[in-house]
């Protein structure tokens, strides 16, 4: 997710498009796996744990992207 970032902040469309897609697919799977491979309840709970992995795995990146700017 962060290079897809960082080449659509740099305008370079072709690496952009690339991980773009592959973040979307890998999400895709993911969220179909859970939603799939387990009960109502459990998926509940998987969902809202990868969403916090989601969450806490942006605020650490950008925690570390701000403190090597120091």
């Amino acid at each position: 997710m962060t290079l897809n970032w960082r080449f659509i902040s740099k305008e370079r469309a072709v690496p952009a498009a690339f991980f773009s897609f592959a973040v979307t697919i890998v999400t895709m799977l993911v969220l179909y796996n859970i939603l799939t491979q387990l009960d109502k309840q459990r998926s509940i709970v998987a969902i809202i744990v990868y969403a916090l992995g989601i969450g806490v795995g942006t605020m650490l990146g950008m925690k570390t992207k701000i403190g090597s700017k120091n």
